[in-house]
């Protein structure tokens, strides 16, 4: 399987393995193995970020976490807490996806349920950062 490598600052080990024709990568926080999307990359690409270089504990990750938003159940890929309280909400895109205003909005929407301080967007390739401030987002660029 050919991974692209993404626009990180940092090589990250990660434990790949191969079942006949499929691909699976270990997932540090649900400590399983999990099929190897191209979403899913880039989502395990950001689990080490946050655990390995910016030193957060495996338990203050939350993956896939089920949220209502206008009656519908959505899913989002990552929730970075402190103390359970929600600080950096990251929606993980494959790399061939363009990250565009409908996908900002879409996690927006997200973050309008959970109040994080802080949301990126990414795919891998490009991240898109922004905290909120005074009821409006304010774009940065982030040092991945």
């Amino acid at each position: 399987m050919e991974l692209p490598k993404l626009n990180f600052n940092e090589d990250f080990d990660f434990q790949i393995k191969r079942d006949k024709d499929k691909f699976f990568i270990y997932d540090l926080v649900r400590k399983s193995w999990l099929l190897l999307t191209p979403e899913e990359w880039v989502r395990q690409h950001w689990v080490h970020y946050f655990h390995l270089t910016k030193r957060r504990n495996l338990s203050s990750l939350i993956l896939e976490k089920k949220l209502v938003l206008n009656g519908t159940t959505k899913r989002i890929d990552l929730l970075v807490t402190e103390k359970t309280v929600a600080k950096i909400l990251v929606e993980c895109k494959a790399p061939h996806i363009k990250l565009t205003e409908k996908t900002f909005e879409q996690t927006a929407r997200y973050n309008s349920v959970l109040d994080a301080e802080e949301i990126i967007l990414s795919n891998g390739l490009q991240h898109i950062s922004a905290k909120f401030v005074d009821g409006k987002y304010e774009f940065y660029k982030g040092e991945f």
